[in-house]
């Protein structure tokens, strides 16, 4: 049996690539010029059952022709495509364009919804992208050796109420969090990008600051007296959108969303348990234990 992949950034198409050939199916790689890794390619080269066709992220006709030829009756969408992309250089075709037209709005789920009723109206069935990767859902609990302090958890109950209401409006779906205040909201420009800003935030404030002993935590036990009382650590909460579709866009984490929180200076991270997918499971979750990061799977 053949399935379709729409492969977008990162290493989510890689992984659903590997999971597909291990369940026996032939996949066709429609591979995005303006996000896929190229070495996607080297896939196909040393697996005849894999075969990788380049197209822009316009060619909406084209990513339909493909699927006809190869006759491929059901497709998965893996790894991100930059929301900004739609407001990029890129020209659609004649079919995109008037996807792009009729729609009421041009958040994610919109947009995404009506490409899949297009291939569904082609007799393309659009599948969850967890669909072959159910083992890397994270379930409820802490994750890690620490869990997160009294303080983390006040931040995390506070960034669920403000990120599940952003996430509401298809805006963003992760929010960053420091003494109950938010520091940095998801739009546009992806979560490590929203982490580094908060970062950049933070240090700027500290780089202004006469008195360095204002970065302490309150739960610190040798704070002075008259030190500020507002911590600048950062906790950050990701979640699924109210109305998640598992077909696109799902909730994920992987080591360089690790590693730009520690850049970032953040010490806790929130996400949703049962629909949020954890990369490289073993490899992040000893780097968060090495730097001492608290990472819970809270419950809808």
């Amino acid at each position: 049996m053949k399935l379709g992949l729409i492969a977008g950034n990162g290493r989510f198409p890689f992984l659903l690539l590997d999971a597909a050939r291990a369940q026996g199916f032939a996949v066709v790689v429609a591979a995005i010029r303006e996000e896929t890794d190229p070495e996607i390619n080297h896939r196909a080269a040393v697996d005849e059952k894999i075969t990788v066709h380049w197209l822009s992220l316009g060619e909406l006709s084209r990513l339909i022709e493909l699927f006809h030829k190869h006759e491929v009756k059901i497709a998965v969408m893996a790894g991100q495509v930059k929301h900004k992309q739609i407001f990029s250089s890129i020209r659609p075709d004649w079919r995109l364009a008037k996807l792009l037209l009729n729609l009421r709005t041009r958040n994610t789920d919109m947009l995404l919804g009506a490409v899949a009723k297009v291939l569904a109206d082609e007799g393309i069935e659009l599948i969850s992208s967890t669909a072959f990767l159910e083992p890397l859902l994270v379930q409820e609990g802490v994750l890690t050796a620490r869990a997160p302090t009294d303080d983390e958890r006040m931040d995390i109950e506070y960034g669920l109420g403000v990120a599940r209401a952003v996430a509401g409006f298809d805006i963003g779906q992760t929010v960053v969090v420091a003494a109950q205040a938010c520091v940095a909201v998801e739009a546009m420009e992806g979560t490590d990008a929203a982490i580094q800003r908060a970062g950049e935030l933070m240090r700027s404030l500290e780089e202004g600051d006469p008195n360095p002993a204002s970065t302490l935590h309150p739960s610190d036990k040798d704070q002075s007296p008259g030190t500020p009382t507002l911590a600048r650590r950062l906790t950050v909460v990701k979640v699924a959108k109210p109305k998640q579709d598992m077909r696109f866009d799902v909730p994920v984490i992987g080591m360089r969303t690790i590693e730009t929180m520690l850049r970032a200076g953040a010490t806790c991270l929130s996400v949703d348990a049962g629909r949020t997918l954890l990369f490289e499971r073993e490899a992040l979750l000893s780097r968060a234990n090495q730097e001492g990061i608290a990472i819970v799977a809270t419950p809808r």
